[in-house]
């Protein structure tokens, strides 16, 4: 197949999309795609793509076409900038376009606007779409303190609902996704299907901690910003000062790090070691320290439906999780029996599963139980596999 993709996040950007297109490459498929300039997570545009450069590129057999964006920066105006910036340019490249794909697939973050250059496009020549649902619009506005009842959120739902009735298939990354797409946006549940994220392949079976070492190690590990809500993470660490053996490591960066590392300072917690943003391919390093991974969320309820990758990610490491979250994650950590999960913003409780964690003597059960449970919902083979047939499914017929 000759298959567009459109999706406002790429490489070098930390995004887990570049290792799905170039399998495609690898399985005899040819991948065009259009991106954004990159800038994400800092904000600012990374130093090789300043003043127009390389805006072509092919990078491990995709070619890679990097359309008009303004860096989102960290303040509302200029993110708004950035989604509008990169919608606009990358509908009119693609209306522009003489090269003919067999079909269109577009992996849709925030915001959802990012896949109006693959309707577009599939307009023009009469192509399907295939839309890989990974956040909800407008719901993550609300994550953000936007109001409900607000004209801005109301604008959104409307953008929202017209946007997700174009694809002519939506997977989706958590199943509670379902019902918000069908009672919010009216989409057709036949339309629907369940395609959970799996792990980047270095992360498979990380060797445990060390036994009988003379710390008790918990990592949480990406994207940091409110929806993550890891101030309760700072709560509970307080909470737990007197346990010298606890050591809590923060890998990542985003909007709230700034603030973390003040209250850390404030809070005069001296067991929490913040490491910035590593590359993808230094992470297996860190995992191999931690004797637990922590996931956390804010109790939004429409943040609750997601199943946010870094589960798998934890999973495929042979990790045990603690979680402070609600909706989709408390259900899979129980069916895996691989942790513990309390409520969002309960330091207090918090604090205890991390207590019972430290007391447990089944830490590497709950480790092969989290292995075990990847190894029978979100293998790579298995996901690319339904990918592809997706796909197939919806190319044009020659």
């Amino acid at each position: 197949m000759k298959i567009l993709v459109v999706c406002q996040h790429y490489w070098p950007e930390p995004y887990p999309l570049p290792d799905i297109c170039e399998e495609l490459v690898r399985r005899g498929h040819s991948v065009d795609l259009i991106t954004d300039v990159p800038n994400y997570p800092m904000g600012i545009t990374y130093p090789n793509y300043k003043n127009g450069q390389r805006r072509k590129e092919k990078h491990n057999g995709v070619h890679i076409t990097r359309v008009f964006t303004i860096a989102r920066r960290h303040n509302a105006v200029f993110r708004l900038l950035n989604y509008y910036s990169f919608m606009l340019s990358s509908t009119w490249y693609a209306k522009h376009l003489k090269e003919e794909y067999d079909v269109v697939f577009t992996n849709q973050t925030s915001p959802v606007m990012m896949s109006n250059a693959a309707f577009a496009y599939a307009k023009k020549y009469h192509k399907k779409v295939v839309m890989y649902c990974m956040d909800l619009w407008p719901a993550c506005l609300a994550a953000g303190g936007i109001a409900e009842g607000s004209l801005i959120y109301k604008f959104f739902g409307w953008e929202s609902k017209r946007l997700y009735n174009k694809p002519d298939k939506i997977l989706i990354t958590s199943q509670m996704f379902r019902d918000y797409l069908v009672q919010q946006h009216d989409v057709e549940n036949n339309k629907i299907e369940y395609l959970p994220q799996y792990a980047p392949a270095q992360f498979d079976m990380i060797p445990p901690s060390a036994e009988h070492k003379e710390t008790v190690d918990l990592m949480f590990a990406g994207n940091i910003g409110a929806a993550q809500n890891l101030q309760v993470v700072l709560n509970a660490a307080e909470i737990l000062s007197n346990e010298k053996k606890l050591r809590w490591h923060i890998v990542g960066d985003g909007s709230e790090l700034e603030n973390l590392k003040r209250l850390v300072v404030e809070k005069k917690l001296d067991n929490v070691i913040f490491y910035g943003r590593k590359p993808p391919e230094k992470m297996p390093k860190y995992y191999a320290m931690a004797d637990a991974m922590l996931v956390t969320l804010t109790a939004d309820k429409f943040i609750s439906l997601t199943l946010p990758g870094k589960i798998q990610t934890y999973m495929a490491a042979g990790k045990p999780i603690i979680a402070s979250a609600t909706g989709e994650i408390p259900t899979v950590l129980q069916d895996a029996h691989c942790g513990y999960c309390v409520a969002p913003d309960d330091a207090r409780a918090l604090a205890d599963a991390v207590r019972t964690f430290m007391n447990t003597n089944e830490k590497a059960v709950l480790g092969q139980n989290a292995r075990m449970y990847y190894e029978t919902h979100f293998l790579r083979d298995k996901f690319m596999n339904r990918l592809e047939n997706t796909l197939i499914d919806n190319a044009s017929k020659k």
